[in-house]
């Protein structure tokens, strides 16, 4: 008896003495990081009040929402609303549209920063890097409505493209109201909004590839091709990886403005998305539950692609997110 008594009251001096040292290295570390911590904080706010507190309204995607009953009264209907997605005449549609314009984006939007990256971390006079730099930073400032005002200047019936084209003899070309050209001119417009703002992580990233990599490469002969192959472009590698998985995770998002903007119901086959149908039906046709399963959808179908992304990233032998 009495050795059973000795034998759990050393067992609880080690339990209660742990206990007491994690303690104090935590109040240790944080007297020690507290400035990082206080630098951090506000990031951690913004994420918790505005991305994980709002997720409590998911629920609303398994209810039939009306605000006069509210969302504790509302009517339980489990999946139906997502059973009334898969079953509309235009769900393969919105698919279609959606995979195929973050496609495009991805295949010709993520290649083009990476070169533009990689041109500008080749430019050795400082000050004319810094010139370029912010010239096509700039872009990425100025708002959507702007820049569909531009594209219609351009691209519109009396626009200067099609103004050129019929005073060279030619035909105008209906480049706004067309099927054919929708998508070009939307990822025309992300590239030219967005590229040199998306170059920032690379150049970063290709900041901290170590010099002596270089002068090593220099000394047995290699030329500025064979470096950027061998050395830069491996460097980026984990970074590629990382940013694309992140990418796909938007799959199905498209940015609402900039298609809002430039849809039409002339274009309506290849315009009309995810984001729009949710738009007309959750917040102008009032059908809040319909809407929220939508999004859910959209970000169940996200996570899919991140998991399988992720797990083929493992598979190759690279760093995935997690």
């Amino acid at each position: 008896m009495s050795s059973n008594n000795a034998h759990t009251s050393v067992a609880s001096l080690r339990k209660h003495a742990g206990t007491q040292r994690s303690t104090s290295n935590f109040q240790r570390n944080l007297r020690k990081y507290a400035w990082f911590y206080m630098l951090i904080t506000p990031g951690m706010l913004y994420f918790i009040l505005f991305h994980y507190v709002p997720m409590w309204g998911i629920v609303l995607a398994f209810k039939d929402y009306s605000p006069f009953l509210g969302v504790a009264k509302s009517e339980w209907v489990g999946l139906a609303h997502f059973k009334d997605l898969f079953l509309h005449d235009t769900f393969g549609m919105l698919m279609r549209n959606s995979l195929l314009l973050s496609a495009m984006n991805m295949i010709l939007y993520f290649p083009f920063v990476i070169i533009l990256a990689l041109i500008l971390n080749e430019v050795r006079l400082l000050v004319y890097k810094r010139i370029v730099q912010t010239i096509v930073y700039m872009p990425h400032f100025i708002s959507w409505v702007i820049i569909a005002a531009i594209t219609l200047m351009f691209f519109g019936p009396s626009g200067v493209i099609n103004h050129f084209l019929e005073s060279s003899g030619g035909k105008e070309v209906p480049f706004l109201v067309s099927n054919e050209w929708f998508r070009p001119i939307i990822v025309f417009q992300s590239i030219w909004k967005d590229a040199g703002w998306g170059t920032i992580i690379f150049l970063a990233a290709l900041a901290g590839v170590n010099p002596e990599l270089y002068e090593a490469s220099k000394v047995d002969g290699a030329n500025r091709w064979h470096r950027i192959w061998n050395i830069t472009l491996p460097s980026l590698k984990s970074t590629i990886i990382i940013l694309l998985l992140i990418r796909l995770g938007n799959a199905l998002d498209s940015d609402f403005l900039q298609v809002f903007l430039m849809a039409n119901s002339l274009n309506a086959d290849v315009s009309d998305v995810f984001d729009l149908y949710v738009y007309r039906k959750g917040l102008i046709g009032g059908e809040f539950s319909f809407g929220v399963a939508v999004g859910l959808f959209k970000s169940v179908i996200g996570l899919i692609l991140v998991l399988f992304a992720n797990w083929m990233a493992k598979l190759a032998g690279e760093d995935g997110i997690f």
